[in-house]
């Protein structure tokens, strides 16, 4: 479509003057005419070569203007058609003309391989008009627009829908093959998406610790091309809605915490930007117009512990600001008025609810967060919810109980201390009084000032109460670390209680103490009740409650709650619905504490060990401080053997392999080793504690020398910790880059992180400013090499899609953040409590511990829980209300990196039927397929084993398994393949039953092949079945002579397969050991971007 501008000049033959008049016939002068037009068309449609009658009267020389003016979906009163003509000799007279209209093609065909992009046009409409020519004698501009005319008319022309104009003979002929690939689309009507600008960016309830994650949410641009023109039209005007609801704790404890914010591309605060300051007030910064920004204050705070709405909308400059309560009642309101227009492009960058790297998060539960891309509404006009009310009011009792709790606690241990500060002036005065304060009985308070009914209510606490010894040195004077001590103190009792013999026979009259504890602030007993809950574990499942204690734990930063609802989130399972941004926010949240953690020696943490409970060989290696494999280790460190101490001394300083954290005894070993051995691995660990000051004294001058002593006898890991010393101790960032470089090169991941640091920090030798490129390549090639710091990187790049390099992609994101926070030491710890109990045969300990292991998400938990249930049926059913074998193993072989083992359970349920499950013959050859392709025989044995039952191997499965289906037609040739894959995956040095299998196959399709009759075949078949069985006979008796002994198991009353033909596949090899040194890393040089040294 094309504007046509044009102005008309017209030549004067004589100056026009007072004194000059007209010369018109005597008769005409006198009679009054009226110029006019009229527009007569017979179909008023916009389509090519519609005739219109254009009838008009001209009182003079005259111009006579026709236009046709279209709006479209993108631009509005554009000219698209244009005719004018002159008329100086029919005066007087009513004339009447025939015009044809003719359009551009895009308006009134449809599309074809030609026309591609065909136009919804909206209006036309078609103006007519006179315009009287000028006379005079001199050129002049001739006024010739539709304002000025001296007779004008329009009508209305109806748009054609797209496809129901018809296609364009373009008088032109295509190629076969364009002609061809026009017609298969050629009548094909594409539908229009559904799509609103609400977006409900949470919908579920989200718990924020406060801690520097949050949602992130991502918005592309509209695919309904209304709605993205709108929202163009709008980035310099904008016009939103946005509706939080909240549930807030505590008011900021920093400057400013984050509620609702966008980042754009540059990684910079935008429009809009919503915290919450320290007073409780809500603070607003906007993106302005020319480039700079501006904030507001609203005059009231938020309310603490209750629920209500953040309303906040947005139109060109002015902010409207609403609080609304439960029962949708405004409680505040204010506005805002800017004198510039705000700059907003929802799609330049990202949302975060909650924290970010940027800034820490509010302190709070987050209810539904809705917001409306292109429309501001009023408090009335938004729908946005609480849709569930049980848990939301859950939550507000459960405050209001906590509350109370921690007010007794507060006050008794108040009275308490008053009462001893009493006795202990008394005991100056006599020594008799002093000896019985010291060796006898600690005082309690017997005489309550508090009411029977609230002692009754909380008789158990009040109870504990008085066992408690206040005067102790671990209770401080602080009321909130007493109110914490005491909720800790009441875990431990009910913790030792639980793992005791019979302990779980005593979890109903546990829950009231852990609720306490939990109120108290110790929210390992939060974590507790909720898998208590949620599994029935002791207790009736309560699926609300268990709900309820996975927020109040994950809002406390207990980190297995936080992981808890993170796998709820990433699986959408157990009534939590399936959020990948959700998810992310909890596991990204650990995944941070993870790096943070393995650098604290103190606390409750031991390594994760991926052992399996069904692994023989891996249960025997399980050592303690007096186990023979711990002094055979000690002994051969004594006598100076380098593998060994290295080996001691990580197991003492991560807690490795059964042994019991020990940083102090860890040290001395590497200390020994350095000094004795010249082992480089062992001179380089003594040198990072040394510098690091972990459990010794840091000497740097001593790390120093030992570090170039490591890196002079070649190791990578040396060199990058001289890099890292020249970056932090001397500031020398070229001699820092030139030994990562060189780290490197040698397959160092920790230089290649701090490489990326050195870019993204914008201080590498030789390149101006940052370069988050190149850096995020280096962060990328860290994470390969499975380096903590650079996987999280990369994670936080594929949540936010704000990377050239990583293009959005959410899963990912959650997948690595999930495999970072699963290597948490809080985690480990729970797993060998749990692996320790199973070889003390504490089987009510293992089971609890394994349960609250597994319920985080962490794959080999999972499985060996479910072992333990098949091991152990009647304790499963009796504790547990869930389906523990099947709930596990299924939760198992949904995991990236499930064993194959757990596949094949899987399969064998589908095949035969499992309890209540139904038998499903294509999941079971799913299962069987995906062991396969894990590189199990045993996986092709079942397949083989379905197909000789009579049932086919869907198409799909065969594609996945990479058959081609040409090569192996026939069932025959298929099983071949299977029994033969089945053979070469499994142990070939001995005879197995896949080995056999192929035997006795090839057997059969021989005697098929050679001998034709009937009777032979027959009997040669039976024969030779005979022999084959006679066989296998043989050689199982032969095995079980020559085996030795294994560790005997209790029989389980589950259903068994006859498919489990090799057990070899079912055990898994141990992983390799990391090494200290792959461990431990360096964060004291930059906060923002730590440099890791290992």
């Amino acid at each position: 479509v094309f504007w046509f501008f044009f102005q008309n000049f017209v030549p004067s033959f004589g100056k026009e003057t007072v004194r000059t008049t007209a010369v018109t016939p005597q008769f005409e002068q006198n009679m009054d005419y009226v110029d006019f037009v009229h527009l007569n068309i017979l179909e008023k449609k916009v389509l090519n070569n519609s005739e219109v009658s254009v009838q008009y009267l001209c009182s003079k020389p005259c111009i006579v203007n026709l236009e046709a003016v279209a709006s479209s979906e993108f631009r509005t009163g554009v000219p698209v058609y244009r005719r004018r003509w002159k008329d100086e000799k029919n005066l007087y007279v009513s004339r009447t003309r025939q015009v044809h209209l003719k359009f551009p093609s895009i308006m009134v065909y449809r599309d074809d391989y030609i026309i591609r992009n065909s136009i919804i046009v909206h209006s036309v409409i078609l103006y007519a008009w006179i315009s009287h020519k000028s006379v005079s004698s001199y050129d002049v501009e001739q006024n010739e627009d539709y304002q000025n005319a001296v007779a004008k008319n329009y009508t209305f022309l109806e748009a054609v829908p797209p496809f129901k104009r018809p296609f364009k003979d373009h008088k032109v002929c295509l190629q076969w093959g364009a002609d061809y690939l026009w017609m298969l689309q050629a009548n094909r009507i594409p539908q229009c998406p559904h799509e609103s600008d609400g977006v409900q960016i949470l919908n579920f309830i989200y718990a924020s610790s406060g801690e520097k994650t949050g949602i992130v949410k991502k918005f592309e641009q509209f695919e309904n091309r209304e709605l993205e023109t709108v929202r163009q039209h709008q980035i310099d005007y904008p016009m939103f809605t946005v509706s939080i609801w909240l549930y807030l704790l505590h008011h900021c404890e920093k400057d400013l915490c984050g509620i609702l914010y966008f980042i754009d591309l540059k990684e910079m605060y935008s429009t809009p930007a919503v915290f919450l300051n320290e007073e409780g007030y809500v603070h607003i910064q906007m993106h302005l117009m020319r480039g700079d920004d501006l904030a507001v204050k609203t005059s009231f705070s938020l309310p603490l512990k209750q629920w209500f709405r953040l309303d906040l909308s947005f139109k060109g400059g002015q902010i409207e600001v609403s609080s609304v309560g439960k029962n949708l009642k405004r409680h505040h309101h204010q506005s805002f008025t800017f004198r510039e227009d705000f700059y907003y492009d929802d799609t330049a960058g990202y949302f975060v609810v909650g924290g970010s790297g940027y800034v820490n998060g509010i302190e709070a539960f987050f209810g539904p967060v809705k917001y409306y891309r292109l429309n501001v509404l009023e408090t009335e006009q938004i729908s946005n919810p609480l849709h569930d009310k049980e848990t939301v009011e859950q939550i507000e009792l459960y405050y209001e109980r906590c509350m109370d709790i921690q007010e007794i606690v507060y006050e008794y241990r108040y009275i308490v201390r008053q009462g001893e500060k009493v006795q202990r002036n008394c005991y100056y005065e006599s020594y008799y009084l002093e000896l019985i304060h010291k060796y006898g009985e600690k005082s309690k308070c017997d005489a309550f000032m508090w009411g029977k009914e609230l002692r009754e209510k909380y008789h158990t606490l009040f109870k504990l109460l008085q066992e408690m010894d206040f005067s102790a040195p671990d209770v401080l004077e602080d009321g909130s670390d007493t109110v914490l001590e005491v909720g800790r103190r009441i875990f431990e009792k009910v913790a030792k209680s639980l793992s005791s013999a019979d302990g779980l026979s005593n979890m109903g009259s546990s829950v009231p103490l852990l609720v306490d504890s939990s109120c108290c602030g110790y929210h390992k007993a939060s974590y507790f009740l909720a898998v208590t809950f949620e599994t029935g574990l002791g207790v009736s499942v309560d699926r609300t409650k268990g709900l309820l204690y996975s927020l109040v734990g994950a809002q406390g930063n207990e980190r297995l709650a936080v992981m808890n609802l993170g796998y709820k989130h990433y699986q959408g399972i157990n009534n939590y619905p399936l959020d990948l941004e959700l998810s992310y926010a909890y596991y990204s949240n650990i995944a941070t504490k993870t790096s943070l953690d393995q650098h604290t020696i103190k606390g409750e943490q031991a390594f994760v060990e991926t052992i399996r409970l069904m692994d023989d060989e891996l249960l025997k290696a399980q050592t303690k401080e007096n186990g023979d494999v711990f002094m055979w280790l000690k002994h051969e460190a004594s006598r100076g053997n380098a593998a060994a101490q290295q080996r001691l001394a990580q197991m003492l300083f991560w807690g490795q392999q059964g042994v019991a954290k020990n940083p102090e005894a860890a040290i001395e070993w590497y200390a020994k080793g350095a000094i004795e051995t010249e082992d480089p691995v062992l001179i380089y660990d003594y040198a990072i504690v040394l510098f690091k000051g972990q459990g010794v004294k840091k000497n740097t001058k001593l790390a120093l020398e030992l570090m170039k002593k490591a890196a002079a006898k070649g190791l990578p890991q040396a060199v990058n910790g001289l890099g890292w010393y020249y970056h932090n101790f001397k500031k020398d960032y070229r001699k820092a880059a030139e030994h990562w470089l060189i780290a490197e090169e040698l397959g160092n991941p920790d230089a290649s992180y701090n490489l990326g640091v050195l870019y993204l920090d914008g201080i590498h030798p030789g390149v101006p400013g940052r370069n988050q490129t190149v850096a995020a390549r280096y962060f990328y090639k860290a994470a390969q090499g499975g380096h903590i710091e650079g996987t999280l990187r990369c994670s936080l790049y594929y949540i936010t899609g704000n990377m050239e390099d990583f293009p959005r992609d959410p899963e990912k994101a959650v997948i690595w953040a999930k495999h970072i926070a699963e290597k948490n030491g809080y985690l480990g710890h729970v797993i060998r409590k749990a692996l320790n109990a199973y070889l003390e045969l504490s089987w009510h300990e293992a089971l609890l511990h394994y349960v609250l292991a597994a319920e985080t998400g962490i794959e080999v938990s999972q499985s060996n829980l479910a072992h333990i249930c098949e091991e152990r049926p009647d304790l499963a059913r009796k504790y547990l209300a869930t389906d523990c074998v099947w709930r596990y193993y299924n939760f198992s072989v949904s995991q990236v990196n499930a064993p194959s083992f757990a596949y094949l359970k899987m399969g064998d349920f589908y095949y035969y039927g499992y309890q209540n499950q139904s038998k499903d013959l294509e999941l079971s050859i799913r299962m069987y397929a995906q062991a396969a392709l894990e590189g199990d025989s045993q996986g092709f044995f079942n397949l083989a084993l379905v197909m000789e039952e009579g049932n086919s191997i869907p198409s799909y499965i065969l594609d996945h398994l990479e058959i081609d289906q040409a090569l192996h037609s026939s069932n025959t040739s298929l099983l071949q393949e299977l029994y033969y894959r089945c053979w070469n995956n499994s142990n070939q040095e001995s005879i197995s039953p896949c080995s056999l299998a192929l035997l006795y196959f090839y057997m059969r399709v021989f005697w098929n092949n050679i001998l034709q009759s009937t009777l032979i075949y027959f009997m040669g078949t039976f024969l030779l079945s005979i022999l084959v069985a006679f066989a296998v006979q043989y050689f199982q008796s032969l095995s079980a002579r020559n085996s030795p002994g294994t560790r005997s198991e209790p029989s389980s009353d589950e259903p068994s397969s006859s498919r489990n033909s090799n057990e070899d596949a079912t055990s898994l090899v141990q992983p390799d050991e990391s090494t200290f040194s792959n461990d431990l890393a360096q964060q004291d040089s930059n906060p923002q971007n730590p440099l890791v040294m290992s």
